[in-house]
């Protein structure tokens, strides 16, 4: 078991990479919102926005470990645009306007956290949630979605584990040894009995095609997959384009 304070060093150096400065909101591409604010388990307090929509359903967005929510606004536009949902997206501690600093365990709070505040504003027993989780995102969206299921979840660009993701790094070095056991994303996905999209580029740079579909072998029916040719790892909802967005709009038919 890897010491709690090697971990956190890890955590700094190789997984969390957050930027404080909000270069772009939802108004900047004629959206609505609502400026959020709410606390954590620790009692730090989170940041968010919640962007109405006409559709049926709110989606609940996991970014991934770079940036911050400003960095997402364009995709956010394009998701508002092609399916009409409300969707709320926060920042984890640390990034952005979020108080704190980023840790796995942090990032599990969060997601809880960011789940009540969707219940409190839209009621316990109100439309559909999907959760929508991309690279990082992804794993911590896996681990909410096992203790409270969402009506359904997606999955972009999903990793297996950092243990096999700092193997594929640092292959001369015993790290994936080391960070054993953390955001285990193929652990955990078989405790999933929502409904689950994946989506991954075949050209993914950073996060291996293959891991994607070990993941989707190990999820519960009912599941989908869909992979995106020539596309990378961060430019699935552009260069994925009619494919991506469409396979989206296909699993919430079905769902």
């Amino acid at each position: 078991m890897l010491p709690s304070w090697v971990w956190s060093m890890v955590e700094k150096r190789y997984v969390f990479f957050p930027t404080s400065e909000i270069e772009m909101t939802p108004a900047d591409v004629g959206l609505e919102f609502q400026d959020l604010f709410f606390p954590t388990a620790n009692g730090n307090l989170l940041h968010g926005w919640l962007v109405p929509g006409s559709g049926n359903g709110t989606w609940l967005w996991f970014h991934g470990n770079g940036g911050n929510i400003g960095h997402r606004v364009i995709e956010l536009a394009l998701l508002h645009q092609r399916l009409a949902v409300s969707v709320l997206i926060f920042d984890y501690q640390g990034y952005g306007r979020s108080e704190g600093k980023p840790s796995e365990l942090g990032t599990y709070q969060d997601a809880r956290a960011a789940l009540d505040q969707l219940r409190h504003i839209k009621g316990e027993e109100s439309e559909p949630v999907v959760y929508y989780g991309h690279s990082l995102g992804t794993a911590i969206a896996v681990k909410l979605a096992a203790e409270q299921p969402p009506t359904g979840l997606v999955l972009v660009s999903p990793f297996t584990s950092i243990s096999d993701m700092a193997g594929r790094a640092f292959p001369w070095l015993p790290v994936s040894w080391l960070v054993r056991g953390h955001y285990d994303t193929l652990s955990g996905i078989p405790n999933v009995n929502s409904p689950v999209l994946f989506l991954h580029g075949e050209e993914d740079e950073l996060v291996p095609f293959a891991h994607g579909e070990r993941l989707f072998r190990a999820a519960r029916e009912p599941k989908a997959f869909q992979a995106l040719a020539q596309t990378g790892h961060n430019d699935t909802f552009q260069t994925g384009g009619e494919v991506y967005w469409g396979a989206i709009e296909g699993f919430l038919d079905r769902m």
